[in-house]
């Protein structure tokens, strides 16, 4: 959560730093600010509570002088509300110190105890300001922001990335991270800070990401990358992939909409490259055979939309790899104090490569001698550098804070990973796992047939429930976790009630929730391919139907048994079992946008969510 971004060089940082915030605005928008060293050698402020158009009004309404060092915040609040004085930047020694915070300060209690006892002061409620008061205190002693900035990250205990500059300094400015995300930027006579790269993607693709417990510090002229002890730090470049247009709407209503029809698009890019001669290889895991022959049992740690993915790519692995397959939410995973060692594969899902629980989780499985992957979509982000191995999923910046095409691209990982560790293992035929490979390649064609076919009926039927204040979701086996996803995207950009249940549970409790009128999603599996299936979820149709639901069944075309219980029917091309959630989602995905947009709220910016949770 929150969204920084730090600039040094010798354009308008202004308008470095608000760019840069509008692409980081869906990690936070509850409050904005900036903090630039102008001209003069004096540093100016400005913060307001609200989203990046506030502090964009007010600058236009009462310009600030423009310098060429700055830093810039977008806030997910956590320590005191969404106010101008609690916006960052936060200010210190005489208001000549800036600082830009993300993540918890744990000990900032005890901290700010010690500085009030100093005769120290306060402006806010957050942890930060007590970050930025103990740094200008330790400045006083030093006259060095980098050895200051290395005496206060010793001291705090959390998560956090600091970013910070001190008018005495200017061109300079320093940060800090643990357990929460920064990379920089490389330019020419110019560098830049960031929480990922969409912060300075429009200005340069050239980029480190920096390791835990370690201080930079940028300056026109280069960077140089400590740990928290001093000693200097080698950083590998990487090249960004994707260029700006790229995390921009062109011309799209929301950043939702562009992502859900680019859905086709993630699947086929993370498949791009992995099959050879209708085999899976990929091209990460070479040379890392014995990470997987060996392993007596999977793990997969996830939260939110990445849990679901991994509770879809849970039945293919267990069934393609003949090995046993637990799902766990990653923030209850290391509580539990979990049986595991070394023939046990730990497989993580973030999008952002960045999510605190599942990293802690991370950490703990390696830290009692567990195998560890992580299926990622960010390059250079904590999550890949802590496993042993990674598979990224190639779905490209993923801006709206409700997941669409992340999860599409998540599951094909998690497919072809089993296709790999099954074809290592000798676990799956090979006529049949040729057959998985073709159905998955068929896969963007068939979500696309979706978008096209599909798309406006659901919009239109979408508007007519715009006063719906309930709905259900109900799956079996693999569909039983698209279920899930449907209801959270629901909860998450339409504020209203919406749960997922597997479709057997009804007669143990749900169905008391029937009522006449109450609007079911119901995933019909194929008739074709799980025939015993099928019956049961027609049936499950029939009992709440009799109860006076009103059935919205997403079945594949052709599928003649759901029509005389269905009051809508949604269509998904034939697929194999499979493959069909990977379909049966889109459907889903659009009514949630639908929904939203008929009751005319905000689907990229949700209330009180953030795209990245950089906190436990």
């Amino acid at each position: 959560m929150c969204g920084i971004v730090g600039y040094v060089g010798p354009r308008d940082s202004q308008a470095i730093l608000i760019s840069g915030l509008a692409r980081l605005e869906y990690r936070g928008y509850d409050s904005a600010g900036i903090a630039v060293i102008d001209a003069a050698g004096d540093l100016d402020m400005r913060k307001r509570a609200g989203k990046l158009q506030v502090l964009r009004d007010d600058l236009a309404a009462h310009p600030m002088p423009d310098g060429t060092t700055g830093i810039g915040h977008t806030r997910w609040a956590t320590h005191g509300g969404p106010t101008d004085a609690n916006a960052h930047p936060h200010l210190a020694d005489d208001d000549k110190l800036a600082v830009i915070h993300n993540g918890i300060i744990e000990n900032f209690s005890e901290l700010k105890a010690e500085l009030l006892s100093l005769g120290y002061t306060f402006r806010s409620e957050t942890d930060t300001e007590v970050a930025a008061v103990l740094l200008g205190h330790e400045y006083q002693a030093s006259g060095d922001l980098v050895a200051a900035f290395r005496a206060v990250a010793k001291r705090l205990e959390g998560a956090f990335t600091l970013l910070a500059m001190h008018q005495d300094q200017p061109g300079l400015v320093v940060g800090a991270r643990r357990n929460s995300p920064l990379v920089i930027g490389l330019g020419e006579g110019e560098n830049f800070l960031g929480s990922d790269v969409a912060a300075f993607v429009e200005h340069t693709r050239s980029a480190l990401a920096i390791g835990q417990d370690e201080i930079v510090a940028i300056t026109p002229e280069g960077v140089t990358v400590t740990d928290f002890a001093g000693e200097e730090v080698s950083v590998e470049p990487f090249e960004v992939v994707w260029d700006a247009s790229a995390a921009e709407k062109g011309g799209w209503s929301s950043f939702m909409a562009k992502e859900v029809s680019e859905e086709p698009d993630a699947v086929a890019n993370t498949i791009r490259g992995r099959v050879h001669d209708g085999q899976v290889v990929i091209p990460e895991l070479e040379g890392l055979d014995d990470l997987f022959t060996g392993i007596r049992r999977v793990i997969i740690v996830a939260c939110g939309t990445a849990a679901y993915a991994a509770q879809t790519g849970a039945y293919a692995i267990e069934q393609w790899t003949r090995v046993p397959v637990s799902v766990e939410l990653a923030h209850e995973f290391r509580y539990r104090d979990p049986v595991i060692g070394d023939d046990t594969l730990v497989v993580s899902i973030s999008q952002s490569g960045e999510t605190m629980d599942t990293l802690m989780a991370v950490k703990y499985a390696r830290e009692r001698g567990a195998r560890t992957l992580s299926i990622c979509n960010t390059q250079g982000a904590t999550i890949p550098r802590e496993s042993d191995a990674v598979i990224y999923t190639h779905a490209g910046p993923e801006v709206a804070v409700a997941s669409t095409k992340a999860f599409v691209a998540q599951i094909t990982a998690l497919y072809l990973f089993a296709l790999h560790v099954a074809r290592l293992r000798g676990s799956l035929p090979a006529v049949e796992a040729a057959d998985h490979v073709r159905e998955l390649e068929a896969v963007p064609a068939k979500i696309q047939r979706v978008l096209d076919e599909e798309q406006a009926h659901i919009e239109q039927f979408s508007r007519w429930m715009a006063d719906t204040q309930s709905v259900l979701f109900l799956g079996r086996h693999v569909g039983y976790p698209i279920a899930l996803e449907g209801a959270l995207k629901l909860k998450e950009i339409s504020y209203i009630h919406a749960e997922g249940f597997a479709a057997g549970e009804l007669k143990h409790g749900p169905i008391a929730l029937i009522e006449p009128g109450q609007p079911v999603f119901v995933l019909v599996p194929s008739p074709r391919e799980s025939a015993e299936l099928h019956k049961k979820v027609v049936s499950n149709i029939q009992e709440i139907r009799a109860r006076g639901a009103r059935v919205i069944a997403v079945a594949e075309e052709g599928d003649a048994a759901v029509l005389p219980f269905a009051d809508e029917v949604l269509r998904i091309p034939l697929a194999g079992p499979f493959f069909e959630p990977l379909l049966a989602v889109v459907p889903l995905h659009i009514f949630a946008m639908g929904l939203a947009t008929a009751k005319g709220l905000d689907v990229d910016q949700p209330r009180n969510l953030a795209k990245s949770v950089t906190v436990e």
